[in-house]
């Protein structure tokens, strides 16, 4: 049970919105990284058709990457008529492990999180260098749960795929004629060998979809394992973090007349 939309409308829609919010921005175009998955092919092809294909870069930023994948961004971006530039970083990733603190136990996901971050230094370098935003690709169901890495891939100027399911964008990746290969790809985000999303959460997507969905307009959830609600839910709350900018310790200073505040921070002096 998940939403009724038209995707051909819909998909138009977000395609004005990209285009006016990049001239808002007085952007030059879009950069971002095309890691041979469904999201990323679907924010490029947004892009390119808001903005035109010579206004899009892709970058392939493979680190231990499955070569698989750096062929299936190429493919998209080949279909899609788009520049497309490959930066190896896995000497970079495997040079700056060796100079971390020893005294520190390694950490697996710690580690994992490393290729993200890196690839999104890597992608803001881009776009700063050609005066172009950095494109999104996080959908509705991974931004809930915080399946992403912080200041990683989750780093973005605009995220035109925020609202929507994840089977929501392989109904638009239809639309866009993004190649089946992609489509029926099984999701991962290249953190180690093997790794799939699903097997990270620990349910498939259309389970997770349907669960947030039905949280997201308040609807029942008695048909649906309690174990597998509560997992989603557990998941959104450590997630809070994530989708918020830093708290600020407020200040308040108080003048010296009257024993009322200036709002600047939390405490008072």
């Amino acid at each position: 049970m998940m939403r009724e939309l038209n995707y051909k409308k819909l998909a138009a829609e977000i395609e004005i919105w990209i285009k006016n919010y990049i001239n808002s921005a007085n952007a030059k175009g879009v950069v971002l990284g095309l890691s041979g998955g469904i999201d990323s092919a679907v924010t490029a092809a947004l892009c390119a058709n808001a903005l035109g294909k010579e206004n899009v870069l892709g970058l392939g930023l493979p680190i231990e990457s499955i070569p698989q994948d750096l062929e299936d961004a190429k493919l998209v971006a080949n279909n899609l008529g788009i520049s497309f530039a490959i930066s190896d970083l896995t000497s970079v990733y495997r040079e700056l492990v060796k100079v971390l603190p020893s005294d520190i136990q390694a950490n697996q996901m710690a580690l994992a999180n490393i290729k993200p971050r890196l690839r999104m230094t890597t992608v803001y370098y881009v776009g700063q260098s050609l005066g172009y935003l950095v494109g999104g690709t996080g959908n509705r169901a991974e931004i809930a749960i915080g399946y992403f890495t912080k200041y990683g891939d989750g780093a973005a100027d605009f995220e035109p795929l925020a609202s929507l399911y994840k089977c929501e964008v392989r109904e638009i990746a239809r639309i866009l004629k993004i190649p089946e290969r992609i489509v029926d790809k099984a999701p991962n985000a290249g953190l180690w060998p093997d790794q799939t999303d699903e097997g990270e959460i620990g349910m498939t997507y259309p389970l997770l979809d349907e669960i947030l969905y039905r949280i997201d307009y308040f609807l029942e959830l008695d048909d649906i394992a309690a174990e597998n609600v509560e997992k989603v839910i557990s998941m959104m709350k450590s997630a809070e973090h994530k989708n918020k900018m830093p708290p600020f310790f407020i200040l308040i200073l108080l003048t010296n007349t009257i024993n009322r505040g200036h709002l600047f921070g939390g405490a008072s002096y």
